[in-house]
């Protein structure tokens, strides 16, 4: 295991804590500072892991105010964005050339962006309860043998 710096621990815990994974960081942390890491080290600065549960305060309130900031901030996320959407789903409709079936999959997706219609299903009871399940059993019969049923039931009863 490789000491890192400070830096680098910054870098590992922030990263976590924006939910990415420990081989995620390890590759960045490769790209980002030329030190090669297991993915195991970084599970080490994750406090919400048991590897994670020796972690300095420092880190843990680090750690937490990240994902607090990283829950609260959609925006910063491009894709939460519906211009960013639309963007991209244009740039999929130019490239779907002649392919009609992509195309028209991509202009439904598009009006769903834009008008905010989603394709929902509810399946629920009257008023929104419950569905009521009943176990009906049908039984076919001649006149005669249902009078027959009835002289027998109203006698015993």
């Amino acid at each position: 295991m490789a000491a890192l710096k400070e830096p680098v621990k910054i870098f590992i815990v922030q990263s976590l804590a924006c939910f990415e994974t420990p081989q995620q960081v390890a590759d960045a942390v490769m790209q980002r500072f030329n030190i090669e890491i297991d993915r195991r080290q970084c599970e080490n600065y994750d406090p919400t892991k048991y590897a994670g549960r020796n972690l300095s305060k420092k880190l843990k309130d680090l750690f937490d105010k990240t994902r607090e900031d990283f829950r609260k901030n959609i925006f910063d996320i491009p894709i939460a964005n519906q211009a960013f959407r639309l963007k991209e789903i244009q740039k999929m409709y130019e490239d779907a050339g002649k392919n009609k079936v992509s195309k028209q999959n991509l202009l439904k997706l598009a009006y769903q962006e834009t008008d905010a219609r989603t394709t929902k299903q509810e399946i629920t009871g009257p008023d929104g309860g419950p569905l009521q399940n009943e176990n009906t059993t049908y039984v076919t019969a001649s006149k005669e043998l249902v009078r027959q049923v009835m002289d027998e039931l109203e006698s015993k009863y």
